[in-house]
């Protein structure tokens, strides 16, 4: 990263520590991921602001600081693997690999697939594992996970998500209430029984049923 880029991303840093203080270790990780990697090309002179940014297939890459509140929601401590619905760019992936041992994330969308992959590949992030699924579907090979993470907006949560959660973890979503109206959701699972609060008000793209190939 030039030496330009570096302090952009600095800066970039310090504005969501401003709006949203930060975690040492979530600051660490945001800091250790150029997000404008993640970004198309026509778009790097925004990278590093707090604006959501749009990517391939009419999809969108989050806001820095919703990024950075989703992850510090998840209470990430002594956390083995996460599993996160909807890669999209990569870039949620990309932080939470700096702060866990496994990271796994689902794509139902082909296209923006192969780019995560290849931007983890450049950035040497092997502790990744993508599929290519309905995210709905989880990924019950590799349960239960610590923590699970959704990317875009659900109604509900499948049971077979909570049944992939791992006893003492944490699933966090946002959820519609209303049409346009999303609510960062935070889920418990202690002793097989799942409980859940809601956190503020947020806006993601939907959860879509299958999988696009290109």
């Amino acid at each position: 990263m030039s030496m330009l880029k570096q302090r952009q991303q600095v800066l970039l840093v310090e504005e969501i520590d401003e709006n949203f203080k930060l975690e040492t270790k979530l600051k660490s990780a945001l800091l250790s991921i150029d997000r404008a990697k993640f970004v198309p090309d026509n778009f790097t002179h925004l990278a590093y602001s707090l604006d959501a940014l749009p990517i391939a297939a009419n999809q969108w890459i989050s806001s820095p600081l919703t990024v950075a509140k989703m992850t510090q929601y998840l209470d990430i401590k002594k956390v083995d693997s996460i599993l996160e619905i909807g890669c999209g760019s990569g870039y949620q992936a990309a932080v939470l690999s700096k702060l866990c041992r496994r990271v796994f994330t689902i794509e139902r969308i082909s296209e923006l697939l192969k780019s995560a992959n290849g931007t983890f590949k450049s950035l040497e992030l092997d502790n990744i594992y993508t599929k290519l699924d309905d995210g709905q579907n989880g990924w019950s090979a590799y349960a239960p996970y610590d923590r699970i993470i959704f990317s875009a907006t659900a109604k509900s949560i499948p049971n077979r998500l909570f049944d992939q959660l791992a006893e003492g973890g944490i699933l966090i979503a946002p959820i519609e209430q209303l049409e346009n109206y999303h609510i960062i959701t935070r889920y418990y699972k202690k002793n097989g029984v799942i409980t859940s609060e809601s956190i503020e008000q947020a806006n993601f793209v939907p959860v879509l049923d299958g999988v696009q190939r290109s």
